[in-house]
């Protein structure tokens, strides 16, 4: 947890994407959580997927499925940008655990 605080307090840069902000903020309830969350997440940096990363993750979610691995679109999504920004990927969804054995993705230990 030290280095995760680090890093959100400047030590790294820390991205997160529209897909991620959707996903927190439908768990959450009422307009003063929500507005408040929107405005602690607003310091990250924001990535956005082009059409080529779309192409790229659904070559991961095929690749990932013949071999057997089921993955979600969006989860191959995030394991693209985090490809093509060579980031390390914070979760605690072990079906990012599974595709790293069959994917090139670094997952925060």
């Amino acid at each position: 947890m030290g280095a995760l605080r680090a890093a959100l307090q400047g030590a790294e840069q820390v991205f997160t994407t529209g897909l991620v902000l959707q996903e927190v903020l439908q768990g959450f309830a009422g307009p003063k959580n929500r507005d408040e969350l929107v405005e602690r997440l607003s310091v990250l940096a924001f990535l956005q997927p082009d059409k080529q990363d779309h192409i790229a993750a659904a070559h991961i979610r095929n690749s990932c499925r013949r071999r057997g691995v089921q993955i979600g679109t969006i989860d191959a999504l995030l394991i693209q940008l985090c490809q093509r920004y060579d980031l390390t990927l914070l979760t605690t969804d072990q079906d990012f655990q599974v595709a790293s054995q069959h994917v090139d993705v670094r997952l925060w230990a």
